[in-house]
C-alpha cells in the first residue's frame, strides 16, 4: 500500500490550516485532490477524538460563545432549487465557546442554530469544565433554555444584546449588515461582573476561523460542498488553533496557557499521532483478471 511521506502530509495539513484551497494544495504538493480529501478526513476524525480526550477539566473564569455562519453545497435560499442537493445542504453554524485568558477553544459543535444544538453544545461545554465560570453569550434567545438545562444556577450568566441601526441602502445593503449602535449588557443568572460581559475575543476568533480556513471565505466557490468535510476541517483547524499555533500576546498556545499541555505541538508531532494509532494496512490480495 502506498503512502505519503510524513514530511508532504504535514504541508498538506499546514497548508489546509493556513487558508488553502483543497485544489491549490493538489497542485502545490503534486498529488491528486482525491488524496487530500481523504488525508482531510483521516485527520479530521483524529482530531475530533484528540480535542475531546483533550480538552477536560479546563479551569476557566471566563467563558465566552458565539456562532459563525457559513453554508454547505448552497446557501439556504437557494437549496430548493439546486441541482441534487444532499440533505445537509444548506446554512451551517459552528458553535464555540472560548476562554478569554487562555484563548483556548473550549468546546465547538457544527450544525444549525436552533434550541436543539444549543443544548448540545451547552451540555458539552459544562462537561469540560472543572469550576463555576462567567458565561457571556449574544441575544441568541435559545441560549436561555440551553444554559439553564446544562448549568442550572452553577453559573455567572449574562447576555450581551447588540443593537442595530438601519440597514444600509443601494447596493451595499447586500454586503454590509446594519450598523451596531450599541450594546445591552443583561444579568440572566447568578452574579456576573459586568465589566467583563463581553464577546470581544470569541469573536476575534471568529475571525481568524474565517481567515484560517478557505471554506469559511465569503464570495468564493471555495464553500464547502460535504457537510461531513465542513466539521472534519473544523476539527483539524481547533487541534491547530489550541495546540499548534502560538497566541501572539500569550507568547505560547491556547493549551500551554490552559495549563492542559505542557509543550507546544508541531503538524508533525500531530501527524505522528495520527500514525500511532492508525490500524496497519492489511496486505493486498492477488490480481484476479475479470472474465
Amino acid at each position: 500500500m502506498n503512502k505519503l511521506p510524513l514530511k508532504t502530509r504535514v504541508q498538506i495539513l499546514n497548508m489546509l490550516c493556513e487558508g488553502s484551497s483543497m485544489r491549490s494544495i493538489s497542485r502545490v504538493c503534486d498529488v491528486s485532490i482525491n488524496t487530500v480529501s481523504k488525508l482531510l478526513v483521516d485527520a479530521g476524525k483524529f482530531a475530533a477524538t484528540f480535542h475531546d480526550e483533550k480538552v477536560r477539566g479546563v479551569t476557566a473564569s471566563r467563558i465566552q460563545c458565539d456562532e459563525i455562519w457559513s453554508f454547505t453545497y448552497a446557501k439556504a435560499k437557494n437549496v430548493r432549487t439546486a441541482k441534487s442537493a444532499p440533505e445537509e445542504a444548506g446554512d451551517t453554524w459552528t458553535w464555540t465557546a472560548l476562554d478569554a485568558d487562555s484563548k483556548l477553544i473550549v468546546s465547538y459543535l457544527v450544525g444549525g442554530r436552533d434550541s436543539e444544538y444549543a443544548m448540545a453544545f451547552m451540555d458539552d461545554l459544562r462537561d469540560r469544565l472543572a469550576n463555576r465560570v462567567q458565561l457571556t453569550t449574544d441575544g441568541h434567545r435559545a441560549y436561555l433554555e440551553a444554559v439553564e438545562g446544562a448549568f442550572g444556577a452553577d453559573v455567572d450568566y449574562a447576555m450581551l444584546v447588540k443593537l442595530y441601526g438601519k440597514a444600509p441602502e443601494g447596493p451595499q445593503r447586500r454586503y454590509s449588515p446594519a450598523e451596531c449602535i450599541g450594546a445591552r449588557k443583561d444579568r440572566i443568572e447568578g452574579d456576573p461582573d459586568i465589566a467583563h460581559v463581553s464577546t470581544s475575543y470569541v469573536e476575534r476568533q471568529n475571525l481568524t476561523m474565517r481567515m484560517q480556513m478557505r471554506r469559511f471565505t465569503r464570495l468564493t466557490n471555495a464553500f464547502s460542498k460535504k457537510f461531513e468535510n465542513h466539521m472534519h476541517m473544523v476539527s483539524l483547524y481547533t487541534v491547530w488553533y489550541n495546540f499548534i499555533c502560538i497566541h501572539k500576546t500569550l507568547k505560547m498556545s491556547p493549551a500551554m496557557a490552559a495549563g492542559i499541555s505542557d509543550t507546544l505541538w508541531s503538524m508533525t508531532d500531530f501527524a505522528e499521532a495520527m500514525d500511532a494509532v492508525a490500524p496497519k494496512p492489511e496486505r493486498r490480495g492477488s490480481y484476479k483478471k475479470k472474465d
